[in-house]
């Protein structure tokens, strides 16, 4: 039973019992987001609830950008861990320290409570979208740093051309107003992405075609830094094709900084080696 409700089905049902949300830590969609859909660039997709007593809708805090949403919790949701009672009156503590104005101790406090949950959860179906999301979430902060997750590339003339990451799906999508309008650009997809498959997909119901880049499914957080380093390589070089200037910006800011690799401290943190991914820029001849 999820958001406090039991189906109308059960309700003469012995020994069923409904379960608060509040303390868990879920791995939520844009299908839950109440306030904001579709999120920030912050958000991880990882929350814990801090009221989960209501039917149909909770207060949460995202461990990833430590902002407040609200939660549709009447639908599918996957409860990822459990916080105890002492971590949940602490995170709640923070969160009105934070209200006022002082959000540094909140911020860091979820992304270690981020790190622990993710490291007791282990690699599964259930985290790696999340773990997608952060990595993805990191080549947009290198690339095209602006409120949404994405990363926007002016192909030719014509409008920009967004890619966006489908994290259940393990596929990078590109979406344009006219898809037709680039033919080459498909060839470029390809040669941006050798070890990926890549599909078309048509404009329907008001949504732009383009194409989805499909990759394999990681099977533990090292191949996916791997998966995130060659999205982030394919990207890199599709904007220096197509803009130069913009490009050389980007990689002059790498080159000083380095690539963001959070990725790189959950395996840390797990007491592994990170394995040293490249940041170098990827080209296309």
């Amino acid at each position: 039973m999820v958001g406090g409700r039991r189906p109308e089905a059960m309700l003469d049902v012995p020994g069923v019992c409904e379960l608060s949300l509040t303390r868990a830590v879920v791995h939520y969609r844009g299908v839950h987001e109440l306030d904001l859909v579709g999120g920030r660039i912050e958000d991880i997709g990882l929350a814990v609830v801090l009221e989960g007593r209501h039917p149909a809708e909770a207060e949460v805090v995202d461990l990833g950008s430590a902002a407040l949403k609200t939660l549709d919790l009447s639908g599918e949701l996957v409860v990822v861990d459990w916080l105890h009672d002492p971590a949940l009156a602490h995170l709640a503590a923070q969160v009105r320290t934070a209200a006022g104005g002082q959000r540094g101790a909140l911020e860091r406090l979820c992304a270690e409570t981020s790190i622990r949950v993710l490291d007791r959860a282990g690699f599964t179906p259930v985290t790696r979208p999340v773990l997608l999301r952060i990595g993805f979430r990191d080549i947009c902060r290198d690339l095209d740093l602006h409120e949404g997750t994405s990363v926007r590339l002016r192909v030719g003339r014509g409008p920009y051309v967004r890619a966006h990451f489908d994290y259940d799906g393990n596929a990078l999508v590109f979406a344009a107003a006219s898809s037709a309008a680039w033919p080459e650009f498909e060839g470029e997809l390809r040669q941006a992405f050798p070890d990926a498959s890549l599909h078309r997909t048509r404009a329907e119901r008001g949504l732009p075609g383009g194409w989805q880049v499909r990759f394999t499914l990681p099977h533990d957080v090292t191949e996916t830094r791997h998966q995130v380093d060659a999205v982030r390589r394919g990207l890199f070089g599709l904007m220096r094709r197509h803009e130069p200037v913009r490009y050389r910006e980007a990689a002059r800011l790498i080159e000083t900084f380095g690539a963001r690799d959070t990725l790189a401290r959950l395996l840390a943190d797990r007491g592994g080696v990170a394995e040293k991914i490249s940041g170098h820029v990827g080209t296309i001849h």
